[in-house]
C-alpha cells in the first residue's frame, strides 16, 4: 500500500545582520549580592540572561541592561560555563557571549532602576539568579517599573527567582498583581536538588511555597528543570533558568502580533 509522507514546514523569523531595529527590550539583573545563607557572593544566572537575549537578538530587538543599583553585574558561579564547578559547562551560548566585548560592555554598564524611562522600551523581561531573592523581593522600585509595563499592556516577564517579585507587586488598584492569573516560578522540587547538589540549604525562603499561599492566584510547575514558560496575558513567566528562552519566545510572539 502507497502511504503518503506527511509534509512538514519550519519557518522563523531571522533579523537580518546590520538590519534596523524593530524596537527596544529591557533587561533587569540583580547587582551584586552576597548570600546570607551560604555567604557566596552572587548575582544573576548567565543562561536567564544569555538565552533569552539570543532571542529578542533573532527577532530584532535592541536589549537595554539595568540593574538593582546600576554599574558592573556579575553571574553566579554556578552559572558561569568556565566555573570549575563544571555545573554549566554545558552553556555554550553564554560562553559565547563572553567572547564578545559589546556584551562585557553591557554587563559593565548596566543602568541603574532610577535612571529607565519606561516609555522607550516594548517590553520588560526580569533575569533570575540567586541575587534577586535578596534584591528583587520587597524592591518597590523594581515592583512599580513591572507594574507600569504591565498596565500600559507591555509583555512583562520574568524568569526563575525574579518571580520572587511577584509575591507582592501591586497594581496601581492595590490588588496583587497575580491575583486571578496563572503564573510559574522556581519550584520547591528544584530547590530541594539544589540543597542536595551543595549539602546546605541555599535560599532563604522558597518561590513555590510562599506563592501557593496567595489567594485567587493559581501557580504552576512543570517536571523538574523543564524549559516552562507560561502567558496569561501580557504577563509572562518561566519556571526556572532552562525555561528563559521559552519565556522569551513568548514576549516576542506577543510584540510580533
Amino acid at each position: 500500500m502507497h502511504t503518503t509522507q506527511e509534509i512538514k514546514e519550519v519557518k522563523n523569523y531571522v533579523h537580518p545582520h546590520g538590519a534596523p531595529h524593530k524596537g527596544k527590550i529591557l533587561m533587569v539583573a540583580s547587582s551584586p549580592a552576597v548570600s546570607k545563607q551560604t555567604g557566596w557572593p552572587i548575582g544573576f544566572w548567565a543562561a536567564e540572561l544569555t538565552h533569552p537575549l539570543q532571542v529578542f537578538q533573532e527577532a530584532g530587538y535592541e536589549i537595554t541592561i539595568a540593574s538593582t543599583a546600576g554599574g558592573k553585574i556579575v553571574m553566579d558561579g554556578y552559572s558561569d560555563p568556565t566555573d570549575e564547578s563544571g555545573y554549566s559547562a554545558h552553556d555554550v551560548v553564554s560562553l559565547g557571549y563572553m567572547q564578545q566585548g559589546w556584551f562585557n560592555d553591557l554587563l559593565d554598564h548596566t543602568l541603574k532602576l532610577n535612571d529607565v524611562n519606561a516609555q522607550e522600551y516594548d517590553a520588560l523581561f526580569l533575569v533570575g539568579g540567586q541575587a534577586p531573592m535578596y534584591t528583587f523581593k520587597d524592591n518597590d522600585t523594581l515592583a512599580r517599573l513591572f507594574t507600569t509595563f504591565y498596565e500600559s499592556g507591555k509583555p512583562s516577564a520574568a524568569v526563575c527567582h525574579a518571580t520572587t517579585l511577584l509575591l507582592d507587586a501591586k497594581k496601581s488598584d492595590g490588588q496583587l498583581l497575580v491575583k486571578d492569573k496563572t503564573w510559574t516560578g522556581f519550584a520547591d522540587a528544584e530547590e530541594d536538588f539544589a540543597d542536595q547538589a551543595v549539602g546546605m540549604k541555599i535560599q532563604p525562603y522558597r518561590i513555590e511555597t510562599a506563592a501557593r499561599q496567595l489567594a485567587d492566584t493559581t501557580f504552576k510547575v512543570a517536571a523538574p528543570f523543564s524549559a516552562y514558560a507560561i502567558a496569561d496575558g501580557n504577563l509572562i513567566t518561566g519556571q526556572q533558568q532552562n525555561s528563559g528562552a521559552a519565556a522569551a519566545r513568548l514576549v516576542v510572539e506577543q510584540l510580533t502580533q
